[in-house]
């Protein structure tokens, strides 16, 4: 039998982090299948920090990131790049990950080559087309363009019914993500040696803050600092910490509010490794990040999520984290709950619905059968429960 030959694409920081595991499993099984990992470097040095982590070393590197880049321009380079690269390769299959820019263009550029694409973390939906933008409508256009969809959830399975997707094009793998997050937690990290270690993390409780998003911005970001400085007043044994994204829009507000306020650290943005030990080590969770809201439950994190809505509801639904928006009174409120009454924190510790570790040992054994030829391509009681 000849091999089946599988290009797996990665174009951003989240991308790599969550397909790694994947293409570590995928790799694995050289008998049926030959991997190739295509990198569009849409996010050049964020995407290169987690595949230095990893040790993965694309086998094509598009280098497509230029600076103040627009979503068009993105678009159009990524399809352009990807059909000549699909072209050349000649996959049997084109695997993807997530919501980018990356995973819709890609996706169309192998539609209209007649190769299938393969859609991990399939399924998410805010329900607004714009709310996050374009991340939405992303996942939705990949969606139409997808042949095999791998739900992290039974609820993203669900909305992928509703959209009147095949049942049998559906399998619910849990999130790649929590893969990533066991090898890392057990690998070593020397705290000394890295980025947060003039960080006192130890003697304070900590709040780990991120936020960033194009929703964000502006009067919603101005509230959310304007909280954080009255929380660090109100609680000495408080310390927040942020890592403020590269974004101008962010950084000039960030700065104006927070800079020189007692307790508040504003430190660059870290490598995902030492972004993990400032997760373990925190407090409290405060994010509008869609990937934070999977990674807090990992690691039994209470989390507050400064959106109005969101399309990872699990958490939310098994009471591990509260959709709290971005009004300043209320960020206060509901920060100041969780540091003051114990009980409503302990009910925001419990068990992640979003994976069992074991998602990428059940994609690759679907794409494995796939290439066999075998059905069903995951065995129902193989699939993740959540």
């Amino acid at each position: 039998m000849n091999k089946k030959k599988i290009a797996v694409i990665m174009g951003t920081r989240p991308e790599a982090i969550k397909m790694a595991p994947v293409v570590y499993a995928l790799k694995q099984r050289t008998a049926d299948i030959e991997t190739i990992v295509i990198a569009t470097a849409q996010h050049r040095q964020m995407l290169d920090q987690v595949l230095s982590l990893f040790n993965i070393v694309p086998d094509i590197d598009l280098d497509l990131m230029r600076p103040d880049q627009n979503l068009n321009d993105l678009t159009c380079r990524v399809l352009q790049l990807m059909q000549k690269t699909l072209t050349d390769v000649k996959p049997d299959m084109l695997m993807v990950q997530g919501d980018t820019t990356t995973v819709f263009a890609a996706s169309v550029a192998a539609f209209y080559l007649k190769i299938p694409v393969v859609h991990i973390e399939a399924g998410l939906r805010s329900h607004e087309l714009y709310n996050p933008f374009p991340e939405e409508a992303n996942r939705r256009l990949a969606s139409v363009l997808t042949l095999i969809h791998l739900a992290p959830t039974s609820l993203a399975k669900k909305n992928l019914l509703n959209e009147g997707i095949k049942e049998e094009n559906i399998f619910v793998t849990g999130n790649t993500v929590v893969d990533a997050m066991s090898t890392l937690l057990d690998a070593p990290f020397s705290f000394l040696d890295s980025p947060l270690k003039n960080l006192h993390l130890n003697q304070h409780r900590v709040i780990l803050v991120t936020s960033h998003r194009r929703e964000s911005l502006g009067e919603e970001l101005r509230n959310t600092c304007f909280a954080l400085k009255e929380i660090v007043q109100r609680f000495p044994d408080v310390m927040v910490v942020y890592p403020v994204h590269l974004n101008p829009n962010v950084r000039k507000t960030v700065m104006e509010i927070l800079s020189d306020v007692e307790r508040v650290a504003l430190i660059e943005p870290v490598d995902y490794q030492s972004f993990l030990y400032l997760m373990r080590n925190a407090h409290i969770i405060v994010t509008d990040s869609g990937g934070v809201q999977e990674e807090a439950p990992t690691l039994k994190k209470p989390l507050l999520v400064l959106r109005k809505l969101t399309e990872r509801p699990e958490a939310f639904n098994a009471g591990l984290s509260k959709i709290i928006g971005t009004s300043t009174n209320t960020i206060i409120s509901e920060i100041s709950l969780l540091l003051t009454d114990d009980k409503a924190y302990q009910s925001m510790i419990g068990s992640n619905p979003f994976g069992d570790g074991r998602a990428s040992e059940r994609i690759a054994e679907l794409v494995v059968r796939w290439a066999r030829n075998e059905m069903p391509l995951l065995l129902p009681e193989n699939e993740f429960i959540g």
